[in-house]
């Protein structure tokens, strides 16, 4: 037993030995690996500030062409460009080699902080301009900026909006309605795009985008939705209901023409227009399609709690259009939103969807 032993022990060691040799040379052959990379990084280095120098060159003729500064600025912006441009490269080229001496003096193997691998992180809101992803998730590296054009004239806004919802009755005035007025709600979230229309004015601009809109509507007096053959009607409900509703659920396509002030913000390689802090009126309209709608019953039999959920067409129009508008002032404004096409299409007394809310359209 005690031979047998010793043999496992010898044979643990020599398999230590290799694997210990295995890893020296793995590391050993990693540091050969980062010095290479980094002595290719220093090349990728004086292309990327050049790059980036050509494009500030350029920004700076176009200031020029525009008269926004003479040939004498011109030159001096142009001659501090180039100053900057080579201390980035003459900064960052030191950085590299005082990394390769490192890993040299290091033959061992080393790895600093800055290699270890970054966490992921999880990121809500855009960068000024519009440049960057509104919602990010990944590594910290891969969050940069990117370049940034020198005239963006479409930008991108995530649009969240909620409020009131009803209808207005044929013949009837909205007090008329048979849909409780606080408990009927709307909510809306899509994505819009916004375009300068004028190349030298940002008064004017073109909103385009689309949007999930969720209409609900719910029956006063104990009434629920019942579908006889083409026609939706509203019955009382035989138990006592602690919900009913409508539920109608859309794709659409908004259009709005926007107006209002704007500030100019000029930088050395870029301008951008913003409607921070000032008042805009957006006028236009929405066509698309119903994807969905559901009605929700609640109530109690002998003191059993009941929860129906019945989808079906309940006769709502498919095709959907109608026109909205929004006051607003920064990212928030008050919205308005009219169905031109009825809720319940071949109806003997014609229903039009309204939703008042609060819309928020963020950059």
């Amino acid at each position: 037993m005690q031979t047998i032993t010793k043999y496992l022990v010898q044979v643990i060691l020599c398999l230590s030995v290799q694997v210990m040799n295995a890893q020296d040379t793995l590391q050993k052959g990693n540091n050969k690996d980062k010095i290479a990379n980094l002595r290719t990084t220093k090349e990728h280095i004086q292309n990327e500030e050049r790059e980036f120098l050509k494009v500030e060159v350029e920004a700076i003729n176009k200031r020029l062409s525009s008269g926004v500064i003479t040939s004498a600025e011109a030159e001096i912006l142009k001659k501090e460009a180039a100053q900057k441009r080579a201390l980035n490269i003459e900064n960052r080229i030191d950085i590299i080699d005082n990394k390769i001496a490192l890993l040299e003096r290091n033959e061992d193997g080393y790895q600093t902080s800055e290699e270890k691998p970054s966490p992921n992180i999880f990121r809500i809101g855009g960068g000024e301009g519009g440049e960057d992803k509104f919602v990010f998730f990944g590594k910290e590296e891969d969050d940069k900026p990117k370049k940034r054009k020198y005239d963006l004239r479409t930008a991108s806004d995530f649009v969240l909006a909620f409020g009131l919802n009803n209808a207005i009755i044929e013949g009837g005035k909205l007090d008329d309605s048979p849909y409780k007025f606080g408990g009927s709600r709307f909510f809306e979230i899509g994505w819009a795009w916004k375009t300068r229309v004028f190349k030298e004015s940002n008064f004017m601009r073109l909103k385009y985008g689309y949007s999930f809109q969720f209409n609900g509507l719910k029956p006063t007096d104990n009434q629920y939705f019942v579908q006889q053959g083409e026609q939706t009607l509203l019955e009382e409900f035989p138990e006592n209901l602690k919900k009913s509703k409508l539920a109608i659920t859309n794709l659409v396509f908004p259009v709005h023409f926007e107006f209002g002030p704007s500030k100019k913000i000029e930088k050395d390689d870029y301008f951008r227009y913003s409607t921070d802090n000032q008042f805009k009126i957006g006028i236009g309209g929405y066509g698309g399609f119903n994807i969905g709608t559901r009605q929700k019953l609640k109530y109690e039999i002998d003191g059993n709690r009941k929860k129906d959920k019945e989808k079906q067409s309940f006769n709502t129009s498919n095709l959907v259009y109608g026109l909205s508008s929004y006051i607003a002032f920064d990212q928030v404004a008050l919205y308005v939103k009219y169905d031109l096409s009825p809720i319940f299409k071949d109806q003997t007394i014609k229903q039009n969807n309204i939703s008042v809310g609060l819309r928020f359209d963020m950059d």
